[in-house]
């Protein structure tokens, strides 16, 4: 089989950090892969050499002639299906190359949030099947009048070789972000956008710190609340406790050194950090949005308060941050749960079997690229 894989994004995180997973597990199992992104991606130094890699221009939902550049593209390489992995305009212009082609094509969605009902129901029939990255964003597309037949649920997968806790660095940790001894250190990865909930956690650290002086928190990650955020953290007067620490690529040797991690998003359609988080050994605390309680079981690997409970949020916190044996306790249940359940071998299995079975359904055989016609 050959597979055509579109993948907008720009930066090796997210979504692109699936594709490079996916693509690798297939590549392992005999499928031949094709790579469409942008330029200069970082996707495009990640994925295994032998992913044929094709750069194409990408300028968003506006970019009228992206369709005949990714039709270009499809036509050249043939494809016996097209996977989308993004939005950003090719969740449209590339559904509408593929066929114009007549090449299956299928769609990954992977955020939780509504779109107008009319267009849902206009877009997303057309493609041959769409894989839901968790039940939360599933149900979203049900609600939206999807067909169940359309949607398939194939989770997010954790590199669970490379998150691990057996890597934790605690001194190095402590000297990299010239942390206290004793700290007891909170940690959130993910974009500075209001939604993702690091005022939240601002907020618990101004509640707590009397009571626990050795809490620090790292925000890592950036976006447009940059500014915002340090002003709230200097009104707060949290400048000893809270570090803004930018987008760091070495995630995988600081999450198993820190205490907890924090997550309190009001949307989030799985939470790749999350499962990075608890392969890591690592109790997660946050809301229960979207895909999050699918990936942390409250109670089990984390404690999830209800969107927006600031005060069952901080008090959930405060429970981490007096008990080192349920962080201990939970984080190991979380790595058992990302063993079983997040492994990408699993993942892989589930999209593969999605492309099989859309190439049942349409009553076509996997070719050879030599034979195949378009």
């Amino acid at each position: 089989m050959k597979v055509l894989h579109i993948e907008a994004g720009r930066h090796l995180y997210g979504g692109a950090q699936q594709v490079v997973y996916l693509t690798q597990a297939l590549q392992q199992k005999g499928i031949e892969n094709v790579l469409v992104c942008p330029p200069n991606s970082e996707i495009i130094a990640a994925v295994d050499k032998q992913v044929v890699v094709e750069p194409v221009k990408m300028a968003g939902d506006l970019d009228v002639m992206q369709w005949l550049r990714l039709r270009r593209a499809i036509a050249h390489h043939r494809p016996d299906c097209v996977h989308i992995h993004s939005r950003r305009g090719v969740d449209t212009w590339g559904l509408l190359a593929a066929k114009s082609l007549n090449v299956p094509v299928i769609l990954s969605r992977r955020v939780d949030n509504t779109e107008p009902r009319w267009w849902s129901k206009l877009k997303y029939p057309a493609y041959d099947k769409v894989i839901a990255i968790s039940e939360g964003i599933r149900q979203v597309l049900l609600s939206q009048g999807i067909a169940p037949e359309q949607v398939k649920l194939v989770h997010s997968a954790v590199d669970t070789q490379r998150f691990t806790p057996s890597s934790a660095e605690r001194q190095w940790l402590l000297d990299e972000f010239e942390l206290p001894q004793n700290a007891l250190v909170v940690a959130n990865f993910a974009q500075l956008i209001e939604r993702k909930g690091q005022d939240v956690i601002m907020r618990a650290a101004k509640q707590l710190i009397a009571e626990h002086p050795n809490l620090r928190v790292l925000l890592f990650g950036r976006g447009p609340k940059l500014q915002q955020y340090q002003a709230r953290i200097d009104e707060l007067g949290l400048q000893k406790i809270v570090q803004l620490v930018g987008f760091r690529q070495d995630v995988a040797r600081i999450l198993p050194a820190v205490d907890i991690v924090a997550h309190p998003a009001s949307m989030e359609g799985l939470g790749v950090a999350l499962l990075q988080s608890s392969a890591s050994g690592v109790p997660v605390v946050g809301f229960a949005a979207g895909g999050i309680p699918e990936a942390v079981a409250h109670n089990e690997t984390g404690l999830l308060a209800p969107v927006g409970d600031q005060a069952q949020f901080t008090q959930d916190l405060n429970r981490f941050l007096k008990d080192s044996i349920l962080r201990e306790q939970m984080g190991r249940k979380g790595r058992a749960k990302m063993c079983s359940e997040f492994a990408i071998e699993v993942m892989a299995e589930g999209n593969l079997s999605v492309y099989r079975s859309v190439l049942t359904e349409l009553g076509r055989k996997p070719l050879t690229s030599q034979s195949q016609k378009v």
